[in-house]
């Protein structure tokens, strides 16, 4: 007698693909060693960044610059990594507060873009303290789409220069309808002394 039944089946006769499997995949993982950029490109280094996936996510964890008050940075590629140079519209809000009690919150005007082929920021102020870091995430929709835009979602906390917290909400859309294929990361100056980022899939279903 089978304990389970699904779909009046038992369990004995259930296939893998009758049964949800995991839905986000690990595609690559590099760990910063002062890195002045870290690149993820498509087809290099066991990297997929295509139409394998409909939607990749970038998760940053334990980030750390070589320089005080930083930025940490994003842009994208259609050439394989060629040229980080895609057009970029975006809007970013942060929130903020000090050790000391000092509060606020509001639009980033400085830090979105209008069009804009520069680097998108996704944090700023960042720490170089031993023990400051930056942690987040982006999401990435429908990067090998060659009709529509390529929208992008981020969420990063950081331990600012001055020990206070800040918490940045980003999101844009590359203005391209050519395929994105490589995304690099990078600090305003000097290196990306340690931390780890990791590229991860998302599945159909």
């Amino acid at each position: 007698m089978a304990l389970v039944k699904y779909n009046d089946n038992s369990i004995s006769a259930i296939t893998s693909t009758g049964l949800a499997t995991g839905a986000m995949v690990l595609i690559k993982s590099i760990t910063a060693s002062s890195d002045s950029t870290i690149s993820f490109v498509d087809g290099s280094s066991d990297v997929d960044l295509d139409a394998t996936y409909p939607i990749y996510k970038f998760e940053f964890n334990s980030i750390h610059p070589s320089a005080d008050s930083n930025q940490f940075r994003i842009n994208f590629s259609t050439d394989g990594g060629s040229n980080y140079n895609v057009a970029k519209s975006s809007t970013v809000w942060r929130a903020i507060h000090s050790e000391g009690g000092s509060h606020g919150s509001g639009y980033n005007t400085s830090n979105d873009l209008a069009n804009a082929t520069g680097v998108q920021i996704l944090a700023s102020s960042l720490g170089a303290d031993a023990d400051h870091t930056t942690q987040g995430y982006l999401w990435l929709f429908n990067p090998s789409s060659t009709t529509f835009y390529k929208h992008f979602l981020a969420r990063v906390s950081t331990t600012e220069s001055d020990d206070g917290t800040m918490d940045f909400f980003v999101a844009g859309f590359c203005a391209t309808t050519s395929a994105i294929n490589a995304a690099q990361f990078s600090m305003t100056s000097g290196n990306i002394d340690a931390g780890k980022i990791k590229l991860y899939g998302l599945k159909d279903s």
